[in-house]
């Protein structure tokens, strides 16, 4: 049997596909039409997950789409009517779009479903999810856990924001929700939208943002803007938020009480941008711990699974992992709305269709936090190893083989080498050894926002100028923003302060004690991005300035191309720690097909390009095909 998920019409729309169960595919539609974050209907990676099924339109059992449009206009509707007459002019402008496209949704599906096959009767076929059991399923579903408690925290979905759930065997039942206008997400895309970055693409951002600053208006959050009940429960001061009625996320309230207006985008960032961002970082972190806790009470378990966009948040993340309380934690890598197709299409199978959950074909590590004996935050119990999860590695999208790479390299008109699996690994190796910024395309696309190995910019971690180098001159990117580094796993605790599995970059811990440095007296004094300046640790290219790192753990089974780079890496420096960011450029999505990542190379200060077995070097290349990428996309 065949089930299709599918995610649309509000940001990062995807389709995933599953056969008896078995994720074999998924993708987000940015990816293949090139616009950062398409709301649109996900036709290119609909097309893609059949094609990697192996079926036509007409052998799919189920299309499932991740919520109910109705809910969503049910409470547009009510929310304008609760706060009349505030809002008419947004009510106005808002409601022919809801109206046309909401409202009527199911006919938009179907007649975008009816234009990849016109002969199948969709009707019949075509369910619903409501929002939050969607991402409640892509946590509990692919995890490694037989019984565990669910949490899911984002802006909204119909009505819920935030959601705990119970997970045992193939069922799955939401017991508490928080509803709209309260929302954990909200909250933070309002600060994102004062610290002047987008709302939905800056969050994390003002994550990066905050170990910069001191928490000084945290206080001020909590008398003022939310009042934080002990079981994590919230409500917040709407008369200083205006997304329920407005075109915008705050007001002018909002302003006089943070000190002044929001920062105007690209503008410099002062350092009350950095407290702010500390600040709401802070009173977040504290209501996580507090849902998570009355999670662990309400439902008795010991394990824990997150998903919804606040579960991207990765230094709440490790705040919750070091507190211990729960034994183990799973995160779906791709938390928000794009991971609601996979969770929709997973849930039909074992919820509607009540088929039981079956051991993973291919192992794949887990994110798993231990024990901590003696109640919360003690020291880590002793702990068998964890099964492994259903995502394989969340490498779910497209892979391409070498006549198809010869191809399109060549269409372009790229000067490429093709050497041995071995010698391709040596020659990348010995380039970022030497301090060349390399662009590695590798096996299967990822699924989610994170670049795991598959579609990445690499560079040497040790050299301090790197992360500079990278941001302005390869991402064209604000310089505050960190690198994430990719460890092999069998070196995770000698060069950091973490000892469970992260293979999705889903969780920040401080690098090593015996691998940092102190502050030289000169530097002990340097505030806000002054302390960019200081070189932190013996990886400074990934270290924050916190001394922290959003770390991946890379193993030689889900990922062998990567891990052996790794290795050979380590063999000739010492080092099994790669400086990892997303191939792209700021604004752009992640890199899909060979000639994306041409064009990426040729428009960027790259330096090399591996493409599986394929190696190209830029001062080989056709200067003509030199682009400005720099203004190809718009900024996030």
């Amino acid at each position: 049997m065949h089930i299709v998920g599918l995610s649309a019409y509000y940001h990062d729309s995807a389709a995933c596909i599953l056969k008896d169960g078995e994720i074999v595919a998924a993708a987000q539609e940015e990816r293949f039409t090139r616009i950062k974050h398409d709301p649109g209907f996900p036709i290119h990676a609909l097309r893609y997950c059949l094609e990697a099924a192996g079926i036509g339109p007409g052998e799919v059992d189920h299309v499932v789409f991740y919520d109910k449009p109705f809910l969503k206009f049910e409470r547009l509707l009510e929310t304008y009517l609760a706060f009349a007459p505030r809002g008419l002019r947004s009510f106005a402008t808002s409601m022919p779009v809801w109206i046309k496209d909401k409202l009527f949704q199911k006919s938009t599906l179907l007649r975008s479903l009816g234009e990849l096959d016109p002969e199948v009767d969709w009707s019949a076929r075509l369910l619903f999810s409501e929002h939050h059991y969607s991402h409640a399923a892509s946590a509990f579903y692919p995890s490694p856990f037989e019984t565990a408690a669910v949490l899911t925290m984002d802006g909204v979905g119909e009505w819920t924001t935030t959601s705990l759930a119970l997970g045992e065997g193939n069922r799955l039942a939401i017991r508490k929700e928080l509803h709209f206008p309260h929302s954990l997400g909200l909250l933070y895309s309002a600060f994102t939208h004062h610290a002047g970055f987008k709302v939905n693409s800056g969050e994390y951002k003002l994550m990066g943002l905050a170990p910069y600053g001191e928490p000084r208006f945290a206080d001020l959050i909590r008398d003022r803007l939310i009042d934080i009940r002990e079981d994590g429960s919230f409500r917040l001061n709407m008369s200083y938020f205006d997304y329920c009625t407005g075109l915008t996320m705050t007001n002018p309230r909002f302003e006089e009480l943070m000190g002044g207006p929001a920062r105007s985008p690209e503008s410099p960032l002062e350092q009350r941008d950095m407290d702010i961002a500390a600040s709401i970082q802070e009173v977040t972190e504290e209501i996580i711990l507090k849902l998570a806790r009355h999670a662990a009470r309400e439902t008795g378990q010991r394990d824990l699974c997150l998903a919804g966009g606040v579960a991207l948040n990765c230094a709440a993340n490790g705040v919750l992992h070091r507190a211990g309380i729960f034994d183990r934690i799973w995160i779906q890598p791709a938390a928000g709305d794009a991971g609601g197709a996979l969770g929709a299409a997973l849930a039909v199978w074992h919820a509607m269709l009540d088929r039981p959950r079956t051991p993973p074909s291919a192992a794949t590590p887990s994110v798993v936090a231990p024990a901590a004996p003696g109640g919360e935050g003690g020291a880590p119990a002793a702990r068998a190893p964890m099964p492994p999860d259903r995502m394989r590695g969340a490498y779910l999208g497209p892979s391409y083989g070498a006549a198809e790479i010869e191809a399109q390299l060549t269409a372009a008109g790229a000067v490429f080498s093709r050497l041995s699996p071995e010698e391709a690994i040596d020659t990348a190796a010995r380039a970022l050894a030497g301090g060349q910024a390399l662009g590695w395309m590798s096996g299967r696309m990822e699924f989610g926002p994170r670049a795991l190995g598959g579609r990445s910019i690499l560079a040497d971690p040790r050299l301090p100028h790197m992360q500079r180098l990278l941001n302005l001159k390869v991402k064209f990117r604000e310089s505050f923003r960190p690198f994430a580094p990719s460890v092999l796993r069998e070196r995770l605790e000698d060069w950091f302060e973490l000892d469970v599995d992260s293979p999705y970059m889903l969780l920040i811990a401080d690098v090593a004690a015996r691998r940092r440095r102190p502050p030289a007296p000169e530097e002990a004094g340097l505030e806000g991005m002054d302390r960019l300046r200081v070189t932190r640790s013996e990886i400074p290219a990934v270290t924050h300035v916190d001394g922290s790192a959003r770390i991946q753990t890379v193993d030689a089974d889900t990922a062998p191309a990567y891990h052996a780079l790794l290795s050979r890496f380590e063999a000739l420096t010492g080092c099994p720690v790669l400086a990892n960011t997303s191939f792209n450029v700021r604004g752009e999505p992640i890199i899909c097909t060979p000639d994306d990542a041409f064009r990426c190379f040729m428009g960027t200060d790259l330096d090399m390009l591996v493409i599986e077995d394929f190696v190209l070097v830029k001062h080989d290349q056709d200067p003509a095909l030199r682009q400005d990428y720099r203004n190809m996309y718009e900024l996030d």
